[in-house]
């Protein structure tokens, strides 16, 4: 069973809206560094938003996204979200979700090591 689980992808026309959901499974995500990344097909994976800790409140975007996106937590519920606004149809791709202790900066997927099915997003008329 993962200990990571993305829902909430699925089909959007462009300028549309969707929120990714991480839920985590036997530990505490407040603790924890957590990205969200995404790939293309053909292309490889990519950072798209990190939150270093809850108590930091320090996110990071990239510059893609920024603006559009949001990173969150609800610790009562140890998941984490993506708020995707305005999606274009470079957003196409599979998003994930992982953590690892904490680590700065927190946008490479290379330090990163626990990738599940992630979920499917689509962009297009």
């Amino acid at each position: 069973q993962p200990r990571l689980v993305e829902s909430g992808g699925g089909l959007v026309q462009p300028g549309g809206s969707l929120r990714l959901s991480c839920a985590a499974s036997g530990f505490p995500l407040y603790h924890y560094t957590i990205g969200w990344f995404r790939q293309a097909p053909g292309k490889e994976r990519e950072g798209v938003s990190c939150s270093l800790s809850s108590s930091e409140a320090s996110t990071s975007y990239a510059d893609s996204v920024k603006g559009r996106f949001t990173i969150s937590r609800d610790n009562a519920k140890n998941t984490a979200y993506l708020q995707m606004n305005s999606l274009r149809p470079g957003g196409t791709a599979v998003y994930y979700c992982d953590v690892v202790g904490y680590f700065d900066p927190c946008l490479n997927p290379a330090e990163y090591d626990n990738w599940g099915k992630g979920t499917q997003v689509t962009v297009s008329s």
